[in-house]
């Protein structure tokens, strides 16, 4: 737990919980098969976050255009810091002033399977050297998809310092639809969980005193 604490200790510090809604962490447990979730967040800037459950955090990248389901296309997942296993379920409004203001909604979740042996464990490691392949069981998104590193920043890609870029790339498979794309219009799409939009949640946003 300590170690799970020390890996969630970035995240912690980068919000007051005394303002946003966020989960602060600590009280999901695993489940018997590592999940995966998507949430669009109109931030600063438009954006996919693709998580995965790696070793009792969600290991996170922001992906600006989405996850595809055509194997040409190379999406960039930039790394961003790890989360808490209950932000899986979160969507709502980031208040103003707050890191990442803006709506959340989850586009699509479920569970995942490592294509790599060794188990849970193995998968981990893969993705440290920066190369793992995995299948998605999600409500919208499935079948086989892989990460891979393109540029370690000097810091050993842990994503603290300068850049460090990866892509994620749908795999042939009877789930993938070569030459056709489909990505949603963000703003359009809607939770697997609410079937909101994100203009929804934001109108959904109480006002001062309310």
């Amino acid at each position: 737990m300590a170690e799970q604490q020390d890996r969630l200790a970035k995240y912690r510090g980068m919000r007051r919980f005394d303002r946003t809604d966020e989960p602060e962490g600590g009280a999901a447990a695993p489940g018997e098969d590592p999940s995966f979730v998507v949430q669009i967040h109109d931030a600063t800037r438009m954006h996919f976050d693709f998580r995965l459950e790696v070793d009792g955090v969600l290991k996170s990248w922001a992906v600006p255009r989405g996850p595809s389901t055509d194997p040409r296309d190379k999406r960039l997942a930039v790394p961003t810091e790890d989360h808490p296993l209950e932000y899986r379920g979160y969507e709502g409004m980031i208040p103003g002033g707050q890191y990442g203001a803006g709506p959340v909604i989850v586009w699509d979740h479920g569970t995942y399977h490592p294509l790599v042996d060794g188990g849970p464990e193995a998968f981990a490691r893969a993705l440290e050297r920066g190369h793992a392949s995995f299948e998605l069981h999600g409500t919208k998104l499935r079948g086989a998809y892989a990460l891979t590193r393109i540029h370690q920043g000097p810091d050993g890609g842990a994503g603290d310092a300068a850049d460090p870029a990866w892509l994620l790339v749908k795999k042939k498979d009877a789930h993938s639809t070569p030459g056709r794309p489909t990505t949603p219009d963000p703003h359009r799409a809607r939770s697997v969980l609410s079937g909101r939009t994100l203009a929804g949640v934001r109108r959904e946003e109480p006002q001062d005193g309310s």
